[in-house]
């Protein structure tokens, strides 16, 4: 493939920051009506020409079994947008965050600011009728990443490398984040009576972070 070169330097870049392990993430492009993706469970930072499949935008291809688990989100995804790449990895700063964020993410640092503007988190099972059905319209909407509560991103962009590079960028947002925020001490925890009821339920933490005046909004 005219391509292979380039998923191989996403992959290996993905696998050296640490956005994806030994055996997750997924890797597409889009020429016409065609996708080339990589193989389910392929070592993204080990890349070989055999790992990339290519199979139908619609209808059932041949290599569709060995395709990435993803294949429907990823088709999903170029029916309903213009985009031609797609990016799916694990960043563990971003899963921390989605697993306590309610709807979107503001980067606090002005890279991400300017770059990704901030992050919708969808919450869908991975590889689900939901996921497919919810996380394409953020695309179409404007954004240029998301998070999966819990699972994951996913980040597009005209190229391969133009989406890896929205996904280190809000990899690193959510890292300043989670360093930013105010650590909770010993000290500073309430140590309940024992004649107190405690709840089953923990407090919502709610929305990390709101959007400035003007700047759009998931899901207003």
């Amino acid at each position: 493939m005219d391509n292979f070169d380039e998923f191989s330097l996403v992959g290996k870049d993905l696998y050296a920051l640490g956005l994806v392990d030994s055996m997750s993430g997924s890797l597409s492009v889009r020429k016409g009506d065609r996708i080339f993706i990589t193989k389910k469970n392929a070592m993204l930072g080990h890349l070989k020409e055999e790992d990339i499949v290519e199979v139908p935008l619609e209808g059932d291809g041949v290599k569709e079994d060995a395709a990435a688990k993803e294949l429907q989100v990823h088709r999903a995804i170029y029916r309903e947008t213009k985009f031609n790449a797609v990016v799916q990895a694990h960043p563990p700063y971003g899963i921390a965050l989605s697993i306590s964020t309610e709807n979107k993410i503001i980067p606090p640092d002005i890279k991400g600011q300017t770059v990704i503007r901030s992050i919708p988190v969808v919450r869908a099972k991975a590889a689900s009728e939901e996921l497919i059905k919810f996380l394409p319209p953020v695309f179409k909407s404007g954004y240029v990443v998301s998070l999966v509560k819990e699972y994951g991103s996913f980040a597009v962009g005209g190229g391969l490398i133009e989406a890896l590079q929205y996904t280190t960028c809000l990899e690193d947002s959510c890292k300043i984040f989670a360093i930013n925020r105010p650590s909770t001490t010993v000290e500073k925890q309430k140590r309940p009576e024992r004649y107190e009821r405690r709840t089953a339920i923990p407090p919502s933490i709610g929305v990390m972070g709101r959007p400035r005046g003007g700047s759009r909004g998931f899901g207003r």
